[in-house]
């Protein structure tokens, strides 16, 4: 009996030879596409792409109703992103209009003709094309504002909280978040809970409210990955506000492993020339900086700036808000590059750039905000640090005494981002400036904050210290330096206690709440 021969090539599927099929002779059967089932439909598109067809695919992308159908294939969402970024990939190199813009604009004239249009209102934000994004959210905020459903009651505080975010209205929109969670109920669809929690988590930071932020935002994660996966731009999402948390808690490493992560799933969803890419970057640079800050390690954190300005350039006007956050970073790195270069022309070389960058951060803040605004106050601070290592002294004490000034005023006396204004002025007082009295009592007062806040390991209290063992060496107080030689070892022993006891920001994921008993838990908090 003979032997069956070994068979070097493996016929495809006749699902996938049957795909094959219909794109060879997409002319002649597109117009029956929409008989297909919304997932067969999904597969000769991205088939299209695949095969680099995406003069047919940008035609069927055009349509709100073609659109709408893909969206309904939730399991290959990601997927749909890679056909959308590939197509506005080829509008940035000049080859026709974005079709982020020809959706926005059709969206909106379909607005006033039908209030029952929903599937598109996050997908442009999602994907990164937020001005033509914003088109969307006002027509979709003006559909939902008279419902008394709770899921579009949700969605349009949704609305209003991305707006007071942008003008900065902290209060406003923790206000709005709690009035979202208050709307949720026990069979309230995923994906609008998890931005609602997304959301919230973010406004409870910025108010402080830390172990109500850790709640709702470990809750978004574990939500999205069980309703999205890991390879989902929503999952990301999730990973970029809990890095936020974590590095507002004083978790700096953990927050760098997820702002990795979160990075990773954009570029693996998006490629690289697109926006929420060119933020994911910006914030893994600012999170490397100040994970290394203490080790003068900032290659990787200036290479992560640099391709988040090089990207914004690419995709926004010259002068656009996000630009002002990404010269910040890339600035505060190369100042601190520049302290610790031996070579002197290198040194001028950096700060001169950090200088200019700090400006344009400035005006760009200033543009968009007025004096009065906590943005504007963290670039008079970044200011003042600079010009103390310029050994521009005078114009560093006037930049850090705006910064408490106006932080004061916005968020209180007690908040982080005066200690942390507080500090750099006792810093510029003890080392450059001789007031050793002010700086003694900046320090302290820098210290209480920061223990209230954060408790006695709190990271930056090291920098406190050793500035008021500093003071009390000048003034020949032993018995003082004695007393804070003992709080600092104090402090290392808990810092190395915390190191050793630290584990993986995705350990502490396990299994998500009911609804109802994360509203419950966070109603509870004090």
């Amino acid at each position: 009996m003979a032997s069956a021969s070994i068979l070097k090539w493996f016929p495809g599927t006749l699902y996938n030879t049957a795909l094959n099929v219909v794109v060879l002779h997409y002319k002649n059967i597109s117009h029956e596409l929409k008989i297909f089932p919304p997932s067969v439909q999904f597969d000769v598109l991205y088939k299209l792409y695949k095969y680099g067809c995406l003069a047919k695919l940008r035609g069927e992308l055009c349509s709100l109703d073609v659109l709408t159908r893909m969206l309904k294939v939730v399991d290959k969402r990601h997927l749909l992103h890679h056909c959308f970024q590939a197509l506005m990939d080829q509008a940035l190199g000049g080859h026709g209009s974005k079709i982020s813009s020809i959706l926005s604009q059709a969206y909106v004239e379909r607005c006033s003709q039908d209030s029952a249009l929903d599937q598109q209102v996050t997908f442009l934000a999602e994907a990164g094309w937020l001005p033509d994004a914003e088109n969307i959210l006002t027509s979709c905020q003006t559909l939902l504002a008279n419902s008394t459903q709770p899921q579009q009651m949700t969605r349009a505080l949704e609305c209003c909280h991305r707006h007071t975010t942008d003008v900065n209205s902290i209060f406003q929109a923790y206000s709005w978040s709690v009035k979202a969670l208050q709307a949720l109920v026990a069979n309230f669809p995923k994906p609008p809970l998890i931005d609602v929690l997304r959301q919230s988590a973010k406004a409870c930071v910025l108010k402080r409210e830390f172990k109500k932020a850790g709640l709702l935002i470990k809750q978004a994660v574990m939500i999205a990955t069980e309703v999205f996966g890991d390879k989902h731009p929503k999952y990301a999402d999730t990973l970029i506000d809990y890095g936020f948390y974590l590095l507002n808690v004083d978790a700096i490493s953990q927050g760098v492993q997820v702002y990795q992560t979160a990075l990773e799933v954009r570029q693996n969803v998006f490629g690289g020339i697109n926006l929420h890419v060119a933020i994911a970057h910006e914030d893994l640079a600012y999170a490397s900086y100040v994970h290394n800050y203490a080790f003068g390690k900032f290659t990787h954190a200036r290479t992560h700036a640099e391709r988040a300005i090089e990207l914004m350039l690419r995709l926004l006007p010259e002068d656009h808000l996000l630009l002002s956050s990404s010269k910040r970073v890339k600035a505060l790195i190369l100042e601190e590059m520049a302290i610790d270069n031996p070579n002197k022309d290198v040194e001028k070389k950096y700060l001169a750039e950090a200088h200019l960058l700090h400006k344009e951060a400035l005006a760009l803040a200033m543009r968009a905000f007025g004096e009065m605004n906590v943005q504007t106050a963290k670039h008079y601070g970044n200011l003042g640090r600079l010009y103390q290592s310029m050994r521009l002294f005078q114009l560093a004490e006037e930049m850090h005494l705006k910064a408490i000034t106006i932080k004061e005023q916005l968020l209180g006396p007690e908040d982080y981002e005066v200690a942390l204004s507080v500090g750099h002025l006792a810093s510029l007082y003890n080392y450059d400036m001789n007031k050793y009295d002010k700086a003694e009592q900046l320090y302290l007062r820098s210290i209480s904050i920061g223990k209230k806040l954060f408790g006695e390991g709190y990271s930056g209290l090291e920098y406190d210290y050793r500035g008021l063992l500093h003071v009390y060496s000048i003034q020949a107080n032993m018995e003082k330096c004695f007393k804070y030689q003992n709080v600092l070892a104090y402090w290392k022993l808990l810092r190395d206690e915390a190191q050793e006891t630290q584990t993986s920001p995705f350990n502490e994921l396990t299994e998500p709440l009911r609804v109802t008993d994360t509203l419950h838990q966070f109603m509870s908090m004090s």
